[in-house]
């Protein structure tokens, strides 16, 4: 079995996130998403807000499962027998700090592998801090955010 583990802060889950989790999904056979606390964020949303709208999203897939963990990612990956890291990347800005995780990773356990999927491009542009600004401009967030969890991050995102 190939367990792989796609680790973010999820504040709140994008559609660039879920389509990069439905892709993992059908290649591998366990997929752990992993709400990671990241001490450089603020987060808008709690752990278990966070936890319940991915969950939401992803509700229909057998084989994924939703966690949180903070810590170094290459330990997570360890600890859970996963040999592969996914990450998403929307521009080559995000090629290069996602090498520099990866060459750390390999640094830190060489047997994980860091997995790059490439954003659609019609989802190139989505972030978790996008949708946060153009909400807090009381702007359309709809094409940020899934619709499964459209009413969750509405409420908590337009005061």
């Amino acid at each position: 079995m190939i367990k792989a583990i796609y680790p973010g802060t999820f504040d709140p889950i994008t559609k660039g996130h879920l389509d990069i989790i439905l892709r993992a999904s059908k290649i591998y056979d366990h997929l752990v998403i992993a709400i990671m606390n990241n001490k450089t964020k603020n987060c808008t949303f709690t752990n278990a807000e966070r936890k319940a709208m991915i969950e939401k999203c992803v509700s229909g897939l057998d084989n994924v499962e939703v966690i949180f963990d903070e810590g170094l990612t290459v330990e997570l990956a360890r600890k859970l027998d996963c040999k592969i890291i996914i990450r998403g990347i929307r521009a080559i800005s995000d090629y290069e700090s996602e090498l520099a995780l990866a060459t750390n990773n390999m640094i830190l356990n060489d047997e994980v592998e860091t997995v790059l999927m490439v954003a659609k491009p019609e989802l190139s542009f989505l972030s978790s801090s996008m949708a946060k600004e153009v909400a807090s401009f009381d702007g359309d967030i709809s094409p940020y955010i899934p619709d499964a969890i459209m009413e969750e991050v509405s409420a908590k995102l337009y005061k």
